[in-house]
């Protein structure tokens, strides 16, 4: 599997709904004949506050949309999608709660939001395909209270698979060393594996067990997640590891994906 970016990358350091604002408002700007700094001078603004809006870094107010839409002669269903996108951006986080981060809440909305999620894990089961008894192994190192926490969020996250209403298709590439290692005990494996040969049986949930050999391949780089939204929305990769995430996305981001090799196999 390969990926191909067109133009450049960029960091989502908001919401997933000010993410989406700004990409929105990114190609308005890019489609309009003036430049920033003549925008910026005829809003009496800074060019460089209409950078973060556009880059995400900064989550304009309805208002302020509004009339920089109005400057750009952005209108009809154009411009009533950006404002509502605006409208969500400034919309209280109301799925925060307390103990769960912004990356936390982020991943949450991706995988409830998301047409297709393409997770790539060389050393452990994906979290969505993670059993209780797995992610309470896991996640040991948290005191007792975060670990039910976590557990409950996860629980939760699990049912975007089999909602009856468009659940997202998730394509799992397990390397193979995450089936063969046995976390906590011989008793919780056995559990985790019956429990991936039945979601695999999920219509929308294909799981591929991709073999050690000693070909170099991208994904020995770490794990990562696509997920990939209905049209006009970009695609967003999520970066993550023990102690950090970091997701980016590119409103150009294509991704390809080469013919199978003999060395991955999976159900």
């Amino acid at each position: 599997m390969t990926a191909r970016s067109c133009v450049q990358f960029w960091f989502v350091t908001g919401t997933p709904r000010a993410q989406e604002l700004a990409a929105a408002l990114r190609e308005a700007i890019k489609a309009s004949p003036l430049s920033v700094r003549k925008l910026a001078d005829q809003l009496g603004l800074s060019h460089s506050t209409i950078s973060q809006w556009s880059n995400g870094h900064r989550v304009p107010s309805v208002h302020d949309v509004v009339a920089l839409l109005s400057e750009m002669s952005v209108a009809g269903e154009t411009a009533d999608r950006i404002v509502e996108l605006a409208e969500l951006a400034n919309a209280p986080a109301d799925r925060l709660v307390p103990g769960v981060t912004q990356a936390q809440a982020a991943i949450m909305e991706y995988e409830r939001d998301a047409r297709r999620i393409t997770e790539w894990s060389p050393d452990l089961i994906p979290g969505l395909l993670q059993t209780g008894d797995s992610a309470r192994v896991i996640l040991g190192e948290a005191s007792p209270g975060q670990v039910q926490m976590r557990l409950a969020l996860r629980a939760g996250r699990r049912e975007v698979l089999t909602r009856a209403e468009d659940p997202p298709h998730l394509l799992a590439l397990v390397g193979e060393d995450a089936i063969r290692w046995c976390i906590g005990s011989p008793t919780v494996r056995n559990h985790q594996l019956r429990h991936l040969l039945k979601v695999s049986e999920i219509d929308n949930v294909t799981l591929q067990v991709v073999r050690r050999g000693h070909d170099f391949h991208v994904g020995l780089l770490g794990p990562f997640v696509i997920y990939d939204f209905a049209a006009q929305r970009p695609s967003v990769v999520l970066l993550e590891h023990h102690r950090s995430s970091a997701f980016l996305h590119n409103e150009h981001w294509r991704i390809t994906r080469s013919p199978r090799k003999r060395s991955a196999s999976g159900r």
